[in-house]
């Protein structure tokens, strides 16, 4: 449940409520957020794709920067989204690990990537020549560390924006999370189902 009112019908907002349904059988409370700028979500979740594209980013990568930066900033709703993901992807351990921020089941390009994204989402300022080594180091070209700061810095506005309009995670995606993993997630907003 949101702290917004269901967005006025439009193509847009069913667009998104029909992608929802189709995929999950509901529609996810983010959703009902973004209903009211659909298009705004549409173009976002392009650019983030396109991001993670540029930056050579593989399904496993792009759990690790999301649960990252989401356990950074207090996301309970983005951490159990991608730590269902991760779980499917890996095991309910690793994804545990993402969570909180024990780096030992990952590379060492995973660890950077990790870091990064959590620097990114709490003290961009605090950012160093050293760690964009470390990106190089990992693999990275300097076009690919563009744009995969784009896509962490990103995905931090989406969950902030997620965090500030009251979205939480919907009861049946943390139902169908491993217990386990659920309640590594100690932070943000409790699940709730929409009425």
């Amino acid at each position: 449940m949101t702290f917004l009112e269901e967005p006025a019908p439009s193509a847009g907002q069913e667009r998104l409520y029909a992608a929802d349904v189709a995929e999950h059988g509901y529609v996810w409370d983010l959703t009902q957020v973004w209903a009211h700028q659909p298009a705004a979500k549409e173009q976002l979740m392009g650019l983030f794709a396109a991001m993670a594209d540029a930056a050579g980013l593989t399904p496993r990568d792009r759990a690790v920067i999301v649960i990252a930066q989401a356990a950074a900033i207090g996301d309970s709703y983005c951490a159990v989204a991608w730590g269902q993901r991760l779980t499917d992807w890996a095991d309910p351990e690793t994804a545990i690990a993402a969570l909180t921020a024990d780096d030992e089941p990952f590379s060492e390009r995973e660890r950077v990537l990790a870091d990064w994204a959590r620097t990114v989402a709490r003290s961009p300022g605090n950012s160093t020549p050293q760690d964009i080594q470390r990106l190089c180091d990992a693999g990275f070209m300097e076009p690919q560390i563009v744009a995969l700061t784009i896509f962490a810095g990103l995905r931090t506005a989406f969950s902030s924006i997620n965090g500030a309009l009251g979205a939480r995670p919907d009861l049946p995606l943390a139902e169908a999370l491993n217990p386990t993993v659920r309640a590594a997630i100690t932070w943000g907003r409790a699940p709730e189902r929409r009425g």
